[in-house]
């Protein structure tokens, strides 16, 4: 396995590289199976190189673990927008999730309604390609660029266009309180329409979710407000108000009971430690519980029901199921077993797609076939 400590190391050893490299962060994820190659761990490069409070803004290593990014940002008031996922009781590994990794898949959580994904946040990269050159793009402030936006392309190309080495973050102040309105008992379609007239509201909400068996084994159905205390109150009061006619509205705001109901939610721990496959579907919000319907199974609806979790029989492959919905569905837990990982791609996309990874990864040795295993799908 190669441990770089630095980025200098990291461009050595992919410049020197022979045959296929593993990319890997805190290997907290590993989605698929692995990718051939030898392992190229970057969890070796770690530590925050630069974090302004007064300018928002965050500059990390790469191999940084999110908890020490997180703590730093508490211990100022502040955190990260996006509210990034821990897949390990999902997926039941082990290890520490880095940064690096949570650009490089481009995780985000339910507060992404709202703030946005995880590269919304992100301003500036470095990375070694797959020649072993060192590139920087963005910076420590917002601005337009010209040419590629390799910001955006780095999250979310799993590893596939370079290895990252540092990114910086623009952060946000954390809030003085948050609340959530419950409501129980409500059937997939009404608790949808419910989160969508939430989500249409002038009340700001931040977290709106759904769970058919929520922590109590009940349909739960959850709605987040965050800010100043007072806003909290007359929000949830409004907000309460016009959503009346949905059921049995209770406000909780317990500190601790409201975390963990959407460390649940955004973790998809209703799956932890079960069997099956598990899918990550991406809908429009009206068309999540018909999705629900036609891929069986159990789920969880995040993101007004956009995004939907579903846990099916192993070796199930769910995408003929959903022919005619807009979308896409990536298989997050479950060996792929020749199946594709992604969504098969539009051929005009998969052809720029293969264009971007030939001029980055020439030799095509950044975990090779991830990518382009979507392509295969319908071949």
């Amino acid at each position: 396995m190669l441990s770089p400590t630095t980025e200098e190391e990291l461009s050595t050893a992919v410049a020197q590289a022979s045959g296929p490299l593993r990319i890997q962060g805190g290997g907290t994820r590993g989605i698929g199976g692995p990718t051939p190659g030898e392992v190229c761990s970057v969890a070796g490069i770690t530590g925050i190189t630069l974090y302004e409070p007064g300018a928002l803004t965050l500059v990390a290593a790469a191999g940084t673990p999110v908890a020490e990014i997180e703590a730093a940002l508490a211990a100022e008031n502040q955190r990260l927008p996006f509210e990034p996922m821990d897949h390990r009781k999902l997926l039941g590994t082990t290890g520490t999730p880095t940064i690096g990794g949570v650009v490089s898949a481009n995780v985000s959580g339910p507060r992404r309604i709202q703030a946005g994904a995880c590269r919304d946040s992100l301003i500036g990269v470095r990375f070694v390609d797959g020649r072993g050159t060192v590139i920087k793009n963005g910076g420590r402030v917002m601005k337009n660029v010209t040419g590629y936006d390799l910001v955006k392309l780095m999250a979310g190309a799993h590893g596939t266009l370079g290895v990252l080495s540092e990114v910086a973050f623009k952060v946000l102040p954390a809030v003085e309180r948050v609340a959530s309105l419950h409501i129980k008992g409500l059937a997939d379609e009404k608790a949808v329409a419910v989160l969508s007239r939430a989500l249409g509201s002038p009340f700001e909400v931040s977290g709106a979710a759904h769970a058919p068996r929520g922590r109590t084994g009940d349909p739960m159905t959850l709605i987040r407000l965050e800010g100043f205390a007072e806003s909290v109150s007359y929000r949830a009061a409004r907000l309460k108000e016009l959503l009346s006619d949905a059921g049995d509205i209770t406000v909780q705001d317990d500190p601790a009971t409201t975390a963990a109901d959407w460390t649940w939610i955004r973790n998809v721990e209703a799956f932890a430690g079960t069997e099956g496959d598990v899918w990550r579907l991406s809908v429009k919000p009206s068309d999540g519980p018909e999705a629900a319907v036609r891929v069986g199974g159990d789920v969880v609806y995040d993101w007004g029901g956009g995004l939907v979790w579903a846990r099916v029989p192993a070796g199930t492959d769910v995408r003929p199921l959903l022919k005619g919905l807009p979308g896409h569905a990536t298989l997050v837990r479950g060996d792929s077993k020749g199946r594709a990982i992604f969504q098969p791609e539009p051929a005009p996309l998969a052809a720029l797609s293969e264009g971007l990874r030939a001029k980055f990864d020439p030799r095509g040795i950044l975990n090779p076939g991830l990518m382009a295993q979507a392509q295969k799908a319908d071949a």
